[in-house]
């Protein structure tokens, strides 16, 4: 008798994991259009096949890495509308959603870290990339991410001192005067530490990927961040002098790349 009440059960289940591989392959199918829609350009497209494989199988972490990186190329670097700032949005959220699943998923920690930059948020573009670091200390890239954020920060902050000072138009040799030295010390108190944190991320990545042309331009940038804060004239010619060759290199590899794609 037991065996007869069993075979109702059995079959129920048997036909759940029916339905479930069903699913899967369906989701799979659904994932796959997507791709070929991606590829070719159709992204919105590419979207909805991505969010069926999702509705079909939520555990398909190629399909929920694919919406993100296809609401990703409907964003508009550098726009300010709302409907591009949603896409942004969207974005996140997309990426975020593959955290869930995997915390530790480069991609999405670097494709979050890039959209807050673009949005502007640099703290939690910065969170991003320092999460970025633990997962790969060795990875070059989120220590140069590190250091354009602290440099955005420090522009902004000396580029309002110094329009609010008048003190905005730079020589003849393309160097901007001193700050007062009231304005220096609280530039200082501002930017000291992200000046510290910047070059020293920014070192680091050299280290690991020596010649790389925009590591030394921010270096060279940075540098010149450093000078406004020095007290020392001494000091700040040194620093002006350490960008002026960071400049130097920048434009050396430039050349030899120039150099060696001619050839």
């Amino acid at each position: 008798m037991k065996r007869y009440k069993l075979a109702p059960l059995c079959g129920v289940m048997l036909a759940a994991l029916i339905s479930c591989g069903c699913a899967k392959l369906k989701a799979r199918d659904q994932l796959n259009k997507g791709v070929a829609a991606y590829r070719n350009a159709q992204f919105q497209a590419a979207i909805e096949h991505f969010k069926q494989a999702i509705s079909l199988d939520p555990t398909l972490l190629n399909a929920k890495l694919y919406l993100a990186t296809a609401y990703s190329q409907q964003y508009v670097s550098g726009g300010q509308s709302e409907e591009n700032i949603k896409i942004a949005k969207q974005t996140i959220a997309a990426f975020e959603d593959v955290l869930q699943m995997d915390p530790n998923n480069t991609t999405a920690l670097a494709s979050i870290g890039q959209m807050y930059y673009n949005l502007q948020d640099f703290d939690k573009a910065k969170e991003y990339q320092r999460r970025r670091l633990q997962v790969e200390p060795n990875n070059p890239e989120p220590y140069y991410w590190v250091g354009v954020i602290d440099w955005g920060i420090c522009f902004k902050n000396d580029g309002e001192l110094r329009a609010d000072l008048r003190l905005n138009i730079p020589n003849a040799s393309g160097e901007f005067p001193p700050l007062p030295e009231k304005a220096r010390a609280g530039l200082e108190e501002k930017n000291g530490a992200l000046v510290d944190e910047a070059l020293d991320a920014l070192q680091k990545a050299i280290q690991m990927k020596p010649n790389d042309f925009d590591t030394m331009s921010y270096l060279n940038l940075m540098y010149r961040q450093k000078a406004d804060l020095e007290k020392d004239p001494k000091a700040r010619a040194a620093d002006i002098k350490a960008a002026n060759d960071w400049t130097q290199k920048a434009l050396n590899v430039r050349k030899g790349q120039a150099g060696s794609s001619g050839g």
